[in-house]
Order: structure tokens, then sequence, then C-alpha cells
């Protein structure tokens, strides 16, 4: 039984007070339907984020995933390397998150947990949710990429034509689980360049002349 348990799939899945916590929320729902075990980590502010932004309750999310960590335990499961995971993704991230995990600074569980899976070299995955960028956060994002992060911003993909929004939260967060080798089906392939004929602006404006 407990062989089973490690051998299980197993992802963290952080939650900070970033703008687009629905890429929280999403990232939970595919990993259930999936079979991977959740641990999640929400932030104070990612709850307040969540009033705004969602109809949704804290409960409701918690309830999405496997396990449930307070922010403030810091003696939880995933604070520890020896939990094996196959790695963290936060989604979203905001710069606090962020510079935290850059400078090792961590100031709760969510930070705390990042910071493990950077040092015990698994994969970490920040969705970084701010713009415009000033230069602190630019050298934040350098230094966690230098210590083994990937920064993966939010940023829809408009040539797989989406006609809802659903369907670009879907494709963004089905690339970021393409970084663990895990397919979820709600990715569109890109399969090559469709022949497009554009318009000849200069016929037409003959034709105007004529």
């Amino acid at each position: 039984m407990k062989a089973d348990r490690e051998q299980r799939k197993r992802i963290i899945v952080g939650i900070s007070g970033a703008s687009g916590v629905i890429y929280g929320i999403r990232l939970l729902e595919i990993l259930r339907d999936l079979d991977i075990e959740t641990h999640l980590v929400m932030s104070r502010a990612a709850q307040i984020t969540l009033a705004m932004e969602t109809d949704f309750k804290v409960a409701e999310v918690e309830a999405l995933a496997c396990h449930v960590h307070s922010n403030k335990d810091i003696g939880a499961s995933c604070s520890s390397g020896s939990f094996r995971t196959l790695g963290m993704i936060v989604a979203p991230c905001s710069v606090k998150t962020l510079s935290e995990i850059a400078t090792g600074m961590t100031s709760g569980l969510l930070s705390r947990a990042a910071d493990v899976t950077l040092k015990e070299r698994r994969r970490l995955v920040l969705m970084l949710r701010e713009t415009p960028l000033h230069l602190g956060h630019i050298r934040s994002m350098a230094q966690v990429t230098e210590a083994g992060a990937i920064i993966c911003p939010p940023v829809p993909a408009f040539y797989a034509r989406p006609q809802t929004l659903d369907e670009m939260v879907n494709h963004t967060v089905a690339r970021v689980l393409d970084l663990f080798d895990i397919d979820t089906g709600l990715a569109h392939r890109w399969s090559g360049r469709r022949a497009v004929v554009l318009p000849n602006r200069f016929e037409d404006a003959d034709a105007k002349t004529r």
C-alpha cells in the first residue's frame, strides 16, 4: 500500500494572490480528472482574489485537491525534500511570491515548497501574472530561472483560434502540464502553417482608379 502511494504521480499546486486564480482552479480540475495526486497551498491573498474574480468559495477550490495545506504550516509534508513529487506549479504566481522564491527568503509554505522543489532539482513552473515589468521584476525572473525554475506567463495562443475564455484557459494550462510530460488532450497542437490567402491591397487600389 505504501509502495502504491509512492508510485502515484504527485504535483504541488500553489495559488498566490495574483490575478488569474482561474488558472489554479482549472489546473486542479484537470489533474483530478487525470488521477494525479495534488497538494494545494493557497495564500491568504489568493483567497481574497478568488472572491473578487470568481463565484467559487475557498472550500470548493480546496475540495478539488487531494490534500490541502495551510500556508502557515511550514511542517507540512511538501515542506520537505524527502516528500517525492513531480514538481510544483504556482498558478498564478505573484511578484511577491516570485521574489521570495528567487531570494530564498520564504515567508510561508507556498514559497518554502517552491524552494524545496528547486533544491531537489525538480520541475518548478511559475505562471507569473504581472505587467508591465520593471527591472527588479526582470532580475527576479532571471535569478529564479538560473536556479532552475521555468517562468511561464499565461499568454494566450491565438493561433488556436479560441472561441471562449474557457478554451484559452484550457490551452494555457495544458501547455504548462506539457512541461511535466503530461498530455491532457486539451492543447491545440501546431501542425504547420496553413495556407492563407491575403487580399492584394494594390489590386484593390487599382480597381478604384479605373
